[in-house]
């Protein structure tokens, strides 16, 4: 996992984010727009295959990957500079919604240890 020196450490970040779909047909929609651009870099079966994966998914998830960009992501650390990113991985699955209303994390205004800047 590391070379000889032995100095590496890595951080691995978890972030969990609930998202409502309000609009599946354009949610589906949007990802298609994204699947068929000209710069998107797919040949004209994987276009066909990725659009009837989207279509096929009526929770949305596949749609949401497509729409999600990678820059996105990598600005919640891109403004710390002592820090490099090594490896992103984005999952998007089905949800039964957000969790109880108890949880931290649907009150961050409440708690001071949270990191609200």
């Amino acid at each position: 996992m590391s070379d000889e020196s032995g100095t590496e450490r890595y951080l691995r970040l978890t972030v969990e984010l609930t998202v409502e779909v309000q609009d599946i047909g354009a949610l589906q929609a949007a990802a298609l727009k994204e699947i068929n651009h000209p710069d998107a870099d797919l040949d004209d079966d994987e276009r066909r295959e990725q659009a009837e994966m989207v279509s096929a998914d009526d929770s949305g998830a596949t749609a949401l990957q497509w729409l999600i960009e990678p820059d996105h992501v990598l600005g919640l650390i891109e403004h710390v500079e002592q820090i490099e990113p090594r490896e992103a991985v984005l999952g998007v699955e089905p949800s039964e919604g957000p969790s109880d209303e108890e949880d931290e994390h649907d009150h961050d205004h409440e708690h001071g240890h949270d990191h609200k800047h």
